[in-house]
């Protein structure tokens, strides 16, 4: 089976234009209106009246959580702090500088990938280390509220504690072995579900302009499918077309915060005018 082609510069901006136009129906389906504050770098597409924060997401196969080169690793004080930092650029600096290099001899740098990713993979089996680097990775390390899920006409609202307990409790994560002549094993650290893949952590390599960069993402279908499986429904505006999902308070960690961020985006659902405004 032949390697899958990378999105191209014009598939990601369409990408990319849709995610806006998303979460700017989002903001109108809260009553924020088209004109609404947001703050990409922080993973907060929509940050409404109440001063909640939500992460949009929609796409038709996968979600990018993140594509990031050496600088961000260098930079950033959390993945230093815990180490992920130097696993990341340990994976960036098993290729070569120039991409024409990695082209003249892929198979050196494969096998020196391996290390990084069978350090990475043992690292986050350990589940509290999981759900820090998840929660870092999807709600920039617990600065976002909530994770929103467009599904045809729907919003799914998820509470950010909820996601990261029933993702760090049900993933498992190991690294692939090669199946065939000219693979290699140990380049991805993959994370699944009841023995489907769920999500990779993978190098992009397949260009000059996205070379030594790591990439992170997650299958939408199985990622939704799981959530809702593992967190109940607990109120529909379908009005508004959302869906909003938590736990019981029994099963919450953080009793008196996750209260907070519910009633908030109640009353923010509440007060926040009309859906079609």
């Amino acid at each position: 089976m032949g390697r899958k082609r990378a999105m191209t510069s014009e598939q990601a901006k369409e990408v990319r234009q849709r995610g806006h136009e998303d979460a700017k129906e989002f903001a109108i389906r809260l009553g924020i209106g088209k004109e609404f504050r947001s703050d990409p770098q922080a993973k907060k597409d929509v940050i409404d009246t109440q001063g909640l924060s939500y992460s949009v997401k929609s796409g038709v196969k996968k979600w990018q959580i993140f594509l990031y080169g050496r600088k961000r690793f260098e930079n950033n004080t959390e993945f230093q702090a815990t180490n992920f930092g130097k696993i990341f650029l340990d994976f960036i600096d098993s290729f070569p500088e120039s991409f024409s290099d990695y082209q003249k001899n892929k198979e050196e740098s494969k096998l020196r990938l391996q290390s990084s990713i069978r350090k990475l993979s043992k690292k986050l089996q350990d589940k509290k280390v999981l759900r820090f680097f998840l929660s870092k990775s999807l709600f920039n390390s617990n600065e976002v509220d909530f994770l929103v899920v467009k599904q045809g006409e729907y919003f799914y609202v998820f509470e950010r504690d909820d996601v990261l307990d029933v993702f760090s409790e049900n993933l498992t994560v190991t690294t692939p072995k090669a199946r065939m002549r000219g693979q290699y094993d140990d380049q991805k650290v993959v994370f699944k579900f009841e023995g489907k893949t769920i999500g990779e952590i993978e190098m992009r390599n397949d260009s000059e302009v996205h070379y030594r960069e790591v990439k992170f993402w997650l299958h939408k279908a199985l990622s939704l499918e799981l959530l809702m499986k593992k967190i109940p429904l607990l109120a529909e505006y379908e009005t508004r077309n959302i869906h909003l999902y938590s736990k019981s308070r029994e099963e919450k960690r953080d009793v008196a915060g996750s209260k907070r961020r519910i009633d908030a985006f109640r009353k923010q659902l509440e007060g926040g005018g009309k859906a079609d405004e």
